[in-house]
C-alpha cells in the first residue's frame, strides 16, 4: 500500500499533485511519502513485536538523509555495507548497537572506523576477513563482536543478480563449512562470537525461501549453542519483494506468521534487514517527455530521465509501472520509452502500451524508491538529480538538484598540465 494515487484524473503524492511537484522542483525528480515509509516500516515492528528483534533497515535501497532520519526517529537500525553507509547511519541519529556490517570487501580502514563506532556486530564473509577483524581489533584493544554469515544454499527464485544464498554466489560461507569457522572464529583471542547470519537475495516474492533457509539455519543454531557457542543474535537478512508489475509478494505478516513458529522457545534476538520492501513503493521518479520519435517499426517517448537516474531497467530489464501524471483519453500507442544518455541500453520501458503523451507532459515511473536514486550516477555527466518528500501537504527538497560546477569540485588539474 502507498499514498500515490489519482483523485479524479491528476496523481498525487500523498495531498500534493505530482504535476504541480515537478513544476516546482523540475524534472527528473524523485519523490518520497513520508506516510508510505512509516506504514512500510511499522508493518515490520508491529508483524515481530511478540519477538525480541532489532528492524535493521538495509540502507543500500535508499541512502537519502531524510529516509534515515524518519526511520531513526522511529526505532529502526541500520544493516550497512560500507563506511559511508556507517557515516549515513550514524549522521541520521541511528544508535550503534543497532547496526549490523556485512560485505565481502570490508577495508581495514573501514573494520576501524566500525569498531571505534562501537557497531552491534560485523556480519563475517571469509576466514581471511574474520582474521584482518582479529587483527585490527587486537590493534585497538578492542573485542570486535561478530556473526558468521552462512550460506544456506538455498534457491531465493529471483533474479540472478540479486541472488545471493547459494554455494555458487560470493557471499557468506557454506553451510557444511560453518562449524570449522565457528571455531576458527571463537579461538581468536579479539573476537568475540555472538550471532548467525543469513541473506539469500532480494525481490523475492515467495514464502518458501525464506522458511526453508531459515530451517536449515536453525539446524546450525542449535548445534552451535550445543557446543557452547553463545549464540544471541540470529540475523535472517531481508529480502522481502515489491510489486512492481503483478507479482503478490508476502508482507511481513506472512514471514512472522511462518517464521516465528520455528524460534519456538529459543532465546534469540532476531535481527531482520528490510530495505526495498520498505522504500521501493515510498518514491517515484517523475520525467518530462522531451520529444517523440517515430523509428524503424516503432515509436519512442524521449524523455528527461535515462538509465543514469534509474538503473533497474538497463541493468536487470526491470519493469516498473510507468503512467502519466494526468490522466488522458487518448489512444493508446505501443513505445520504447527512452532517456538522453548516449547508450542503446538507455531505457525506462520497451514495447510499452501507453495513451499517447506530448511533448512537455509528465509521466510518472512507479516503484523507484529503492534502487533508484541510490544506483544513481553522473554518466555523460549529468548533475545529479532532485529529491523530495512530501507528508500530507507538506514537501520540501531532500537533496537539490546538481549545478555543473558540482561534477568538477573534486577534480584537480595537476601541475605540470597549468
Amino acid at each position: 500500500m502507498h499514498f500515490f494515487n489519482y483523485k479524479g484524473n491528476e496523481m498525487y503524492a500523498e495531498d500534493v499533485p505530482v504535476r504541480l511537484l515537478a513544476k516546482k522542483y523540475g524534472t527528473p525528480l524523485y519523490i518520497y511519502s513520508y506516510k508510505t515509509l512509516l506504514r512500510h516500516f511499522t508493518a515490520y515492528k508491529d508483524a515481530f513485536k511478540n519477538c525480541p528483534n532489532i528492524i535493521c533497515y538495509a540502507l543500500k535501497a535508499n541512502s537519502n538523509g531524510a529516509v534515515l532520519r524518519l526511520l531513526a526517529k522511529n526505532g529502526s537500525g541500520a544493516d550497512i555495507v560500507s563506511g559511508g553507509e556507517l557515516f549515513r547511519a550514524l549522521r541520521a541519529g541511528i544508535p550503534p548497537e543497532k547496526i549490523v556490517y556485512a560485505g565481502v570487501g570490508k577495508t581495514t580502514e573501514e573494520i576501524r572506523y566500525a569498531l571505534k563506532s562501537r557497531i552491534l556486530m560485523f556480519n563475517v564473509e571469509s576466514k581471511d576477513e574474520l582474521r584482518e577483524i582479529d587483527r585490527t581489533a587486537g590493534k585497538m584493544r578492542l573485542k570486535a563482536p561478530i556473526a558468521l554469515r552462512i550460506n544456506p544454499d538455498i534457491n531465493a527464485l529471483t533474479h540472478p543478480y540479486i541472488s545471493t544464498g547459494m554455494k555458487k554466489h560470493k557471499f557468506g560461507i557454506a553451510i557444511e563449512d560453518a562449524i570449522e569457522n565457528y571455531r576458527i572464529a571463537s579461538g581468536l583471542k579479539n573476537i568475540a562470537v555472538i550471532g548467525v547470519h543469513k541473506h539469500i537475495g532480494s525481490q523475492i516474492t515467495s514464502i518458501s525461501p525464506f522458511v526453508d533457509s531459515m530451517k536449515r539455519i536453525l539446524v546450525l543454531v542449535d548445534e552451535l549453542q550445543r557446543l557452547d557457542f553463545n549464540i544471541r543474535y540470529l540475523d535472517i537478512g531481508g529480502g522481502l519483494g515489491i510489486p512492481y508489475h503483478d507479482e503478490t509478494p508476502p508482507v511481513p505478516a506472512d514471514m512472522a506468521k511462518n517464521i516465528l513458529p520455528l524460534l519456538k522457545e529459543r532465546k534469540l534476538t532476531l535481527i531482520l534487514e528490510p530495505g526495498r520492501s520498505i522504500a521501493g513503493n515510498a518514491g517515484i521518479l517523475v520525467t518530462k517527455t522531451l520529444y517523440l520519435k517515430k523509428g524503424e517499426g516503432k515509436d519512442f517517448i524521449i524523455v528527461d530521465a535515462g538509465m543514469n537516474d534509474l538503473m533497474r531497467p538497463s541493468l536487470y530489464s526491470a519493469y516498473h509501472h510507468i503512467l502519466p501524471a494526468v490522466r488522458n483519453r487518448r489512444r493508446k500507442i505501443t513505445a520504447d520509452i527512452v532517456g538522453p544518455i548516449c547508450e542503446s541500453g538507455d531505457f525506462l520501458a520497451r514495447e510499452r502500451q501507453i495513451h499517447g503523451v506530448k511533448s512537455g507532459e509528465y509521466l510518472v515511473v512507479m516503484s523507484a524508491g529503492a534502487y533508484g536514486m541510490s544506483m544513481s550516477s553522473n554518466y555523460n555527466s549529468r548533475p545529479g538529480i532532485a529529491e523530495v518528500m512530501v507528508n500530507g501537504r507538506t514537501h520540501g527538497l531532500v537533496r537539490r538538484r546538481g549545478e555543473y560546477k558540482d561534477l568538477v569540485k573534486d577534480e584537480e588539474i595537476p601541475g605540470y598540465l597549468r
